[in-house]
């Protein structure tokens, strides 16, 4: 479950972090995560996106921790702390992000924390808005299908693909 040290001298790249991490992080699909929901089951959404991110769509109920906070959001004693997500390390918590890459570090990070029932959307809200579950906007309205598609459209410019 932890890290081997040679393989952080290894990595060089964002994909290397993600693939050292993929067999350790349990992952959910949307439809399995909206079946989940409709049943009632109640795990805890984590949305550890940026604030605007949240602020424009998000799956109703859940809550937002943006990454760079994280660690001091899951212990007491900080500013960041969330006594909700501190005494949730028994919970199941789906951790969610724009396309399930961010919520795989941090539910990797969360599981060395002692978390015990963590998980990461797989393919992120991006993959839920594609099945077409409900998303909302920070003042509760349901944000439109259409709407999502749009923002979850990536927009890489020539100069951030790099020449690699």
């Amino acid at each position: 479950m932890y890290w081997d040290k040679s393989v952080f001298l290894r990595m060089q790249r964002y994909n290397d972090f993600l693939s050292a991490v993929q067999d350790e992080v349990k992952e959910i699909f949307p439809w399995d995560l909206g079946d989940k929901l409709e049943r009632g089951s109640g795990p805890l959404i984590l949305d550890v996106r940026e604030p605007y991110e949240f602020e424009m769509m998000h799956i109703k109920g859940s809550i937002l921790v943006p990454r760079g906070i994280l660690e001091t959001a899951c212990e007491y004693g900080y500013e960041e702390t969330i006594p909700d997500l501190v005494m949730a390390r028994t919970r199941e918590i789906i951790v969610v992000c724009r396309s399930g890459n961010r919520s795989l570090l941090a539910a990797y990070t969360m599981k060395l924390m002692g978390y015990k029932n963590v998980w990461s959307l797989k393919t992120g809200l991006r993959g839920w808005n594609d099945y077409e579950l409900a998303l909302v906007d920070g003042d509760g309205n349901t944000v439109s299908i259409d709407a999502g598609d749009e923002y979850f459209t990536t927009r890489v410019t020539s100069a951030q693909l790099g020449r690699d």
